[in-house]
């Protein structure tokens, strides 16, 4: 029989398909340079302690992925030991448990390798121990308890247990599909986390200890917040005004706050300073406070004086005695009569440089509300005039014992100056006056003694001008006290 060139084309085609699909099957599908020859492979055992259904040829798995066969399962003197042929190529940690699993309900068993961390992986001949494997449950002793369970229950109450049963789930199919898929991502993501959620159930037991031993007041928050919410409920009507008309007052505070913002700032500064002041003096703002209702109370007692009687008037009972000179007017401090200035000006200079008080020793009894007597607040039982003597070491030292108020009442005996400079000035900074003091002006002229004419009653001051008063003369007219009391006019 001759064949044809298109035959053996044909022929010659069909045995090189042949030819590579028989190569495939062999090589890649059946693996049987594996299975005869050990080729790409490494044998390891398993002890069980029952074989559980699993049988010659069952999958491995290593986190969900084949990995090998099972080769042979074998008993020996404790149970069962399953030999596994895995693969070379994936790397596979010593430290791992073998559990035998299902793949349904009606068997085929395969092995799962579960690693517990990173170790050295396993060799050729390892052996995994009984206390590192697990079976599952024989299924016959699983119906068998299921069914006596069950035969256990009254027929009408298991049925009605499962139409109830019915009723809750129907039609949640999606739901519960749902609820289970975030079941497993959340189990997967715990997995993932294990260390840290290990970590904090380690370390949670100080903070379940310190809210057992805060209990009490954890109670007694919880009863506040339950009174808090008991008047919200009572106040429903209040809290609805609020809340209605809450946006228009905050608009109409906020543009009050526009209106006032070229002014508000310089005010909430201002208030700063007044703020630091009163924390200065807040011991006596307190003893202010609780002397007022007492000083209203002796206000109020003076008016009652003739209260529901017949007089015409109406009022408290006031002394007017005046006790003029007692004590006396201190002078002491202030500047001399020489630079004291005519009462009659009406000009107004500035006010000479320098402190004015009474410079009389504290405990005299000469104005004893002076400056002198001033409590400073920052040094408790420290008296003085200026803040920067009661801030310094320095104390108070008076010009004289009090008592030189006749004559010149600035007789220093401590050499100070008159007025009291700021002691960056310090003395001898201005011309010194009388009595050592130091003006902070131009020295004013002292008194002096000039002989004027009778007839046109001139006179030559001490400034070398020529002055007229005509009260001297002898064609003087009458003169009152207050023009006797009028400065001359110069030429």
């Amino acid at each position: 029989m001759v064949l044809s060139r298109r035959v053996l084309i044909q022929l010659a085609f069909f045995a090189v398909i042949t030819l590579v699909g028989g190569t495939i099957m062999i090589f890649n599908y059946m693996g049987l340079p594996g299975l005869l020859f050990g080729v790409g492979q490494y044998k390891v055992s398993v002890e069980l302690p029952a074989a559980a259904g699993l049988y010659k040829n069952a999958n491995v798995t290593y986190r969900g992925t084949e990995v090998g066969k099972v080769t042979d399962v074998r008993l020996d003197d404790n149970g069962v030991v399953a030999d596994l042929a895995l693969k070379s190529g994936i790397p596979i940690p010593g430290d791992l448990t073998a559990e035998v699993h299902s793949a349904s309900s009606i068997g085929e068993q395969y092995v799962a390798l579960l690693p517990h961390g990173d170790g050295s992986p396993l060799k050729a001949g390892d052996v995994i121990p009984r206390d590192r494997t697990s079976v599952p449950p024989d299924i016959s002793t699983l119906l068998a308890a299921t069914d006596k369970g069950l035969d256990a229950i009254p027929g009408d109450n298991l049925q009605t247990a499962v139409g109830e049963a019915a009723t809750a789930v129907g039609g949640l199919g999606p739901d519960l599909a749902r609820l289970v898929k975030g079941s497993t991502t959340l189990a997967i993501d715990a997995r993932k986390n294990l260390d840290s959620l290990t970590n904090l159930i380690d370390n949670s037991r100080p903070i379940l200890d310190s809210q057992t031993a805060t209990a009490g007041s954890i109670e007694n928050w919880a009863a506040n917040l339950a009174s808090v919410t008991s008047q919200l409920k009572r106040e429903d009507t209040s809290v609805r005004g609020i809340l209605k008309d809450g946006p228009e007052a905050a608009d109409q505070v906020r543009q009050l706050f526009d209106r006032l913002q070229p002014t508000l700032p310089v005010v909430l500064a201002n208030l700063v300073t007044i703020g630091d002041v009163a924390v200065t003096y807040q011991p006596n703002i307190e003893q202010l406070l609780v002397l007022a209702p007492s000083a209203v109370e002796v206000v109020q007692g003076a008016g009652v004086t003739n209260r529901n009687t017949k007089q015409a008037y109406k009022g408290a009972f006031l002394s007017f005695n005046l006790n003029l000179n007692l004590p006396p007017p201190c002078l002491t401090g202030y500047l001399p009569p020489q630079q004291a200035r005519t009462t009659s000006l009406t000009d107004y200079p500035d006010r000479p440089a320098g402190e004015f008080y009474c410079r009389v020793p504290q405990d005299s009894q000469f104005n004893v509300r002076g400056a002198r007597n001033y409590p400073c607040e920052t040094r408790p039982g420290k008296r003085a005039p200026t803040v920067k003597m009661c801030e310094s070491d320095e104390n108070y030292v008076p010009l004289n014992d009090g008592f030189n108020w006749k004559g010149d009442p600035n007789a220093t005996l401590s050499g100070q100056p008159i007025p009291q400079l700021p002691p960056a000035a310090g003395p001898g900074t201005a011309p010194t006056g009388t009595s050592g003091a130091a003006p902070p002006g131009p020295v004013a002229p002292p008194i002096a003694v000039a002989q004027y004419d009778p007839a046109t009653g001139s006179y030559l001051g001490p400034d070398g001008h020529v002055y007229t008063q005509a009260n001297l003369a002898h064609n003087a007219q009458e003169q009152t006290w207050q023009s006797m009391m009028m400065p001359p006019n110069p030429k």
